[in-house]
């Protein structure tokens, strides 16, 4: 049951547009609990999307009870273009009425669901605050709080109307700072008071709102935990599970992000996010990362029945969060049919 469990936990990507023998037997022995889609894993021809590859793809990836994710925001940020609608940064919904943003949600929700996707890692909860942000900018929903987070909200809703299950990003919040967490290891120095009434306060309402998952931040704190990543930090997480009350799957970012993978291994890092409070972990590039990850979940679990305890909880909030999930049918005709919607927002 351990190997299980710690199937569940780990969400990987792979290189290429095939499923190769060695991802399938992956899949097949639930050692993946969900695939992750990238650009690299489409074809494309031009600025088009092979939709009939794509779907076939999924198709081959759905093993077992293996969910599918992908990174469908809009703006900069969306895997899966022509002939799909392609939509503008969440940013030009700040002047919409809030039920734009639902509509917005579902109806990207729907054309990834009619193309066999699960998860969409949406809405970006963070907050548009700093100018010089070199990687959230214009994906966020605004630059207030309590505005924004309405905004990202009804994304949400939006997409769990389309059966696609969501996830807030990135705990407790990238948009203030000034370096890329892909590349190195951001820190922001603000005060509790300043967190509380800004950062936090959009996490704090999609606990709340009962988003499926949220997903955490490769930033130190320094109010919080002057010394480790969101991702790796307890005290950081507490905050979700204790005083949120989130209930929720707690997804970290991309382990093989240099924020982390600069520091630390995969194995070292995996073991520290679970004990963290995180129940998923990305692993989204390196075969190998996969693989230390893994072996050191479960060696962890083996030497510390503490440890496999956290594993059991969180693969039981996995398979709960699966079973539980939304679900709706779409025909093929839904894709690139939400066009006029999209270039209302342009």
């Amino acid at each position: 049951m351990l190997r299980e469990d710690v199937g569940q936990l780990l969400w990987i990507g792979f290189a290429g547009p095939e499923v190769t023998p060695a991802l399938a037997g992956k899949l097949q022995r639930g050692e993946a609990g969900a695939t992750i889609v990238f650009k690299r894993n489409l074809r494309y021809d031009g600025d088009v999307c092979d939709l009939d590859h794509l779907i076939a793809l999924n198709e081959q990836l759905h093993v077992g009870d293996a969910l599918i994710a992908v990174d469908q925001e809009g703006g900069l940020v969306q895997r899966v273009k022509t002939p799909a609608t392609v939509w503008p940064p969440m940013m030009r919904l700040a002047t919409e009425p809030e039920m734009v943003s639902e509509d917005v949600g579902f109806a990207i929700g729907s054309e990834l669901r009619a193309l066999g996707f699960d998860i969409d890692f949406a809405p970006v909860l963070d907050l548009h605050t700093n100018p010089d942000n070199p990687i959230i900018g214009e994906r966020a929903f605004g630059t207030e709080p309590e505005a924004a987070s309405a905004r990202a909200l009804a994304f949400a809703r939006g997409l769990h109307r389309a059966g696609i299950l969501g996830c807030g990003k990135h705990f407790p919040g990238h948009g203030d700072t000034s370096t890329d967490s892909h590349l190195e290891l951001p820190r922001i120095d603000h005060h509790m008071h300043r967190l509380d009434a800004v950062e936090l306060l959009p996490f704090a309402r999609a606990a709340a709102a009962n988003v499926p998952m949220i997903m955490t931040a490769h930033v130190v704190f320094a109010a919080l935990d002057p010394t480790r990543p969101a991702t790796l930090s307890p005290q950081v997480i507490a905050l979700l599970r204790e005083r949120f009350a989130y209930q929720g799957v707690i997804v970290s970012d991309d382990l093989d992000m240099k924020a982390i993978s600069a520091n630390m291994g995969a194995d070292v890092a995996a073991v520290a996010a679970i004990r963290a409070g995180c129940d998923v972990l990305l692993l989204c590039r390196d075969e190998k990362n996969q693989a230390l990850a893994e072996e050191a979940l479960v060696k962890e679990g083996e030497r510390d029945a503490g440890f496999a305890a956290l594993l059991a909880i969180a693969a039981a909030r996995v398979r709960k969060m699966k079973a539980e999930r939304p679900r709706a049918v779409f025909d093929r005709s839904v894709v690139g049919s939400n066009t006029s919607l999209a270039a209302r927002l342009r």
